[in-house]
Parts: C-alpha cells; sequence; structure tokens
C-alpha cells in the first residue's frame, strides 16, 4: 500500500515540534491521520522504538495542546514495507478550538485542516468554533483572551469575605476543569474589554457638558467606581413641613443602585457597544445594551418576573450580596419613588433597556411637597438615618482602637462597598469627628479626639 499525503493524512518523517499543528488541525475540522516514518514522498524509513516515540507524541499533546486532546487520539504500530512505523489517529474533537497553549487562542495558536497542510485558523473561524461547541450563551462561551488577571475581583470578593481559588472559581463557571477561562471570567478580570460611558449635563438636555468618564476594567471596579460617580452627585436637599427639616436627596440611594447592577448584569455582552449613564438636571438615564430577552414583555418585569440573560454573571453577584434575588430591583426602585409625584420610567427598544429616575429635587420648593409625600420621605429618611448612624458609630469605634485607617478598612468592617464607606467618612469629617490625612491612594483617616 503506497502512502501519500491528503486532506485527512499527513506524512512525517520523525517527530518535530510543527506535528502539534497538524494534530490541532486535524481535531478542529474533521479529523485525520499522521504515519510517523514515513517521508512527504512516501518513502517508508522506519522507527527503530515505536513505544518511545508514541510516548514522546502523547507527552507533547498532554502538555502542549489545550483543552485536553488526550482522549480523541489513538496509537497503532504497523508494518509497512518490512519497517515499523506508528499511525496516528486523529478525531473530531468535541471542544473546538483547540490551540497550542503558549500560543492561545488566537490564529497564531489556533490551526485547522487546508487541502495537505495546516494553517492558521481565521478569527471568525475561531468565533464560530467557539460558538458551535459552547452554544450561545455569551458568558459561557470561553474566552478569546486568556492571560487574565483579578485583582479587582479577588479585592471585592475578600471585601465581602467570600473565596475567591481555582475550585471557586470552577464552581462559579469563571473556568473549566483544564483551566480555561469563560467569557464570564472576562468580564470579571482586570482585562474585561467591555465599558460603561458616563456623563453630567447641565440642564435638561445634551448641550453643555459639566463633566464626562468612561470606566474600564473589571466589573466589580466599574461598579465601585460608577456608583462613586454618582453619588457624589447625588445632592440632598432641606425642605421644611411645619416642624420639621426634612432632607432629600436628588436620587433614592436604593433606586440608584439597583438601576446600576440592572445595567451591569442584564446587560448584552455579546455587543461591543458601551452602556451609557447620563446625569441631567431633573433626571438619570441608564441606557443597557439589550433589550427583553424573548418571550417578556415590559408589565413582565414590572411584576416581578425575571429572565435572565447572564444567569452565571448574576449567581456570581447573588453570592456576593450585591443582589438579594432576581426578579425584584425593579420593585425596589418603584417603592424608593413611593409617595412621589414623578414616578420612575422604563422604556424598551429591541436593543436597548433604559431606566429613567426623576431628580426629586428638580423643581421643588416646600410648598410643592404635599404632607404625604413628606410623611413618606420623613419615614424613609429615619430608617436610612438610624442605619447610617449605626455605620457612623461602628466607624467611631474602631477609629479609636487604632491610630488610623483607610476608606477600605472601614468597608471590610461594615461589609458595604467602598463608595459607601467613603461617603460615611465624608459625613464624619464634616462634623468635626474625623481627619484626613494624605491623598489619592495613600488616603487615611484619624479620629479627633
Amino acid at each position: 500500500m503506497a502512502l501519500q499525503e491528503s486532506e485527512t493524512i499527513e506524512l512525517k518523517e520523525i517527530v518535530t515540534d510543527d506535528i502539534k499543528k497538524e494534530i490541532i488541525a486535524f481535531a478542529n475540522c474533521n479529523g485525520g491521520r499522521i504515519y510517523i516514518g514515513v517521508r512527504d514522498d512516501g518513502t517508508v524509513t522506519g522507527l527503530n522504538d515505536t513505544d518511545r516515540t508514541a510516548l514522546q507524541i502523547s507527552n507533547m499533546v498532554r502538555d502542549s495542546i489545550k483543552p485536553d486532546l488526550t482522549m480523541f487520539l489513538h496509537y497503532e504500530t504497523i508494518m509497512q514495507d518490512g519497517k515499523n512505523i506508528i499511525a496516528v489517529d486523529i478525531q473530531r474533537g468535541t471542544d473546538r478550538p483547540y490551540y497550542i497553549a503558549k500560543k492561545g487562542m488566537r490564529p497564531e495558536g489556533v490551526y485547522v485542516r487546508q487541502g495537505y497542510s495546516a494553517v492558521p485558523a481565521s478569527d471568525a473561524a475561531i468565533r464560530h468554533m467557539i460558538k458551535e461547541t459552547d452554544g450561545d450563551r455569551f458568558e459561557s462561551m470561553r474566552s478569546l483572551k486568556q492571560e487574565l488577571t483579578f485583582e479587582a475581583a479577588k479585592k471585592e470578593f475578600r471585601l465581602r469575605n467570600v473565596d475567591f481559588g481555582l475550585q471557586q472559581m470552577r464552581t462559579l463557571k469563571l473556568a473549566d476543569q483544564d483551566g480555561i477561562y469563560s467569557n464570564l471570567a472576562l468580564l470579571l478580570s482586570d482585562q474585561c474589554i467591555h465599558t460603561v460611558k458616563t456623563a453630567a449635563f447641565q440642564g435638561t438636555d445634551q448641550t453643555i457638558f459639566k463633566d464626562r468618564r468612561e470606566f474600564t476594567g473589571s466589573l466589580m471596579q466599574q461598579m465601585n467606581e460608577i456608583y462613586e460617580f454618582i453619588d457624589f452627585r447625588n445632592q440632598v436637599h432641606s425642605t421644611i413641613e411645619k416642624l420639621y427639616r426634612i432632607d432629600v436627596r436628588d436620587y433614592p440611594e436604593i433606586a440608584v443602585r439597583e438601576a446600576l447592577l440592572n445595567l451591569l448584569v442584564h446587560r448584552d455582552y455579546s455587543f461591543s457597544a458601551s452602556a451609557f449613564i447620563s446625569i441631567y438636571t431633573d433626571r438619570i438615564e441608564f441606557v443597557s445594551i439589550g433589550g427583553l430577552m424573548p418571550g417578556i414583555d415590559l408589565e413582565d418585569i414590572m411584576a416581578g418576573i425575571s429572565i435572565c440573560r447572564n444567569q452565571e454573571l448574576a449567581n456570581v453577584f447573588y453570592r456576593l450580596h450585591l443582589i438579594e434575588a432576581y426578579g425584584t430591583g425593579m420593585g425596589k426602585i418603584m417603592k424608593a419613588y413611593e409617595g412621589m409625584t414623578e414616578k420612575p420610567v422604563i422604556e424598551t427598544t429591541r436593543n436597548t433597556f433604559k431606566i429613567i429616575l426623576p431628580n426629586r429635587n428638580a423643581g421643588q420648593n416646600p410648598a410643592d411637597i404635599s404632607v404625604s409625600q413628606a410623611e413618606s420621605v420623613a419615614a424613609s429618611n429615619v430608617r436610612v438615618k438610624k442605619k447610617a448612624d449605626d455605620r457612623e458609630e461602628q466607624i467611631l469605634e474602631y477609629a479609636g482602637t487604632r491610630y488610623s485607617f483607610t476608606k477600605n478598612d472601614a468597608a471590610a468592617l461594615l461589609k458595604v462597598s467602598p463608595s459607601t464607606a467613603a461617603r460615611l467618612i465624608r459625613g464624619l469629617i464634616k462634623r468635626g469627628l474625623l481627619k484626613c490625612h494624605g491623598k489619592a491612594r495613600n488616603t487615611y483617616y484619624t479620629l479627633i479626639k
């Protein structure tokens, strides 16, 4: 039987590093067979030690190719022209694309069979293999980028006393058993490619910019920095109702929190476009990419029905106690405006989901607030004030036990976000109970005795 190369047959005289490309190409396409001990022209040279050669190939496949391809290879020693050669059968793999571990899931690491040769796969071909293997859910697909770090995520997990090791990453679906990262891992990594653009405007339209920022990095980092950006601009206004002084923030903190979490958790990350948050004098608009899920409409959302686009991402936020239960966010937003004339507005298009929070103080004066509104706001403020007072007392007690502390120390103590801790600390500084030292990352606080 004369041997010659074809779309499914490759001939190799000896084992070289390039054999990895041929194995990967066959596994990524329709399978094939490699004969070791045969020249390109079909001349049989044979092998002195077939067992050693088979072991060499097996070790190379196990150590250099991802995902694990060993189960799809079969080795056989055969006699050809009176000499021993090895036939390596490679099946089409079920976890395509396969790639050279050191090169990653990029064209220089992924190969396909084209004619009689192994050639680098195009970006489009790699994405098609990922989608075909992993399905349509973006967060579950393997990330094209595998060189990921998780400093911001580790910090958030540590702050909330949740473990974040390799086993937890596998449980949360950030990585598979081979250590290959999913797109969910990409979203939580410091290398996250998705951003949120924010802008503050003077007036009720986009004529004059007051400030603008684009938030990048891990979704955990974006979450904290965006909330702080909004919280800094969430002003407090005071009104008088009979003997009561009523302090009202422009936007209920719980409504801002839920709208921000909705934007991050339910966004369609298969789109590369940025999400938007726009702050006007009379409203904040949260515009998330991705409309409603098929089979659900706006009335269902308002009734508390939730079909989560990113189930694994939502599970991460749930584990971190950032969300309490699926489908409760909209109810919390509406309840935060209970007794108010202006209510939040939800608008959807095919590819966007917008939450509009009205500024409770826009155009208001004491005469504009009804008794029922005042009582509702007053009751809400009593609850919030009591909670804030308790937290402030904890910070003061903590400060009294040490020379100095940081914002992150207070956040870990209270189990809140750094932005919330910073706001409580600012209040204590204004009341002359704490003193601020240093700048930026070197900022720390001491108790004024």
